[in-house]
């Protein structure tokens, strides 16, 4: 008999997941109970390199439709499924592959393309970039001029830390809603409120925002940025979500959160439905073989450029 939404506990879908052998990754905006039962959670970048890493047949993911087909991509061997078929992004479906072609037939320059996209707008891209890694890769690139989409928040930020002509795709279309949409009064108001807070954005935020901020960097660089900062209150322009993960990280700090900033598709997947998701196993990922090899290439040079910056890294150090 199915548990009610009520009686279904983290650790009866801990449970299940051990007992069917499936590993439990989860994105940094999860609800915090989802958060707190994850094997493994993190941004896309740190997702991405994990799964081809783990030795587990079988992942539940919870996240959005993109990151699940960017993990089945890389994995096309493993099994993956999700508790939501409908949980996406509406940023990734601002882009389309007719976009793609019109804009590389315009210009024929290098196209970098989000990691927040559609599978089959990867098969077109030279190469995929996050928002942690995104700056290095463009600067990766031989070229002065890149096609950047579809975020043009992020398209705009990494023009301004690359000095390249980036070219935003599809334009004004394409953000993140729970980005794009805060106000630099909003933001003001909290700092008013909390006149000894730092703030911490995320690239993804508008110019104006990012002005305004002490720190602009992704969830995972979120999650580093505290340990070099004396500050004891920090304001997260970022998904409601990382505040949990921070919290927990630095228990002695306080993360003041902007209260609309709340992803409506990450929060589909709550407890009954991750349980659901366990005990039935039908909702699996799937991606066509002749796209997911295109869009293969273009997330492994991503991968290539990550981990060649990180040696160069470690090696001066």
């Amino acid at each position: 008999m199915l548990m009610s939404a009520v009686s279904v506990r983290p650790e009866d879908i801990r449970k299940l997941a051990d007992e069917k052998g499936y590993v439990i990754v989860a994105h940094n905006y999860q609800i915090p109970e989802l958060q707190e039962i994850a094997d493994y959670l993190g941004d896309s970048l740190q997702l991405a390199r994990m799964v081809t890493k783990i030795d587990a047949k079988k992942i539940l993911f919870l996240g959005v439709d993109f990151m699940a087909e960017v993990m089945k991509v890389l994995n096309p061997e493993k099994k993956i499924i999700v508790p939501v078929r409908h949980s996406t992004c509406p940023m990734a479906n601002s882009l389309s592959v007719e976009d793609v072609i019109k804009f590389k037939e315009k210009y024929n320059v290098p196209l970098v393309v989000y990691v927040n996209s559609r599978t089959e707008v990867k098969a077109y891209a030279d190469v995929v970039c996050t928002s942690a890694n995104a700056v290095d890769v463009v600067r990766a690139i031989d070229s002065n001029t890149v096609l950047f989409g579809p975020d043009k928040n992020l398209a705009s930020y990494v023009a301004e830390k690359t000095g390249k002509n980036i070219i935003p795709i599809p334009g004004e279309t394409g953000y993140c809603y729970v980005h794009n949409y805060v106000k630099e009064d909003q933001l003001k108001q909290l700092i008013n409120f909390h006149p000894d807070a730092e703030i911490m954005a995320h690239p993804e935020v508008p110019k104006g925002i990012r002005d305004l901020a002490h720190f602009v960097g992704s969830t995972s660089q979120m999650e580093k940025y505290p340990a070099t900062t004396n500050a004891k209150k920090l304001i997260v322009v970022t998904e409601v979500g990382m505040i949990a993960k921070l919290q927990k990280l630095y228990p002695d700090k306080i993360f003041i959160p902007v209260p609309s900033m709340v992803c409506y598709n990450m929060k589909k997947n709550n407890l009954k439905n991750t349980y659901v998701a366990l005990l039935e196993e039908k909702i699996e990922v799937h991606v066509d073989e002749e796209i997911a090899k295109k869009a293969r290439k273009a997330i492994e040079r991503m991968l290539e450029i990550t981990e060649s910056k990180d040696a160069k890294v470690m090696k001066s150090a």
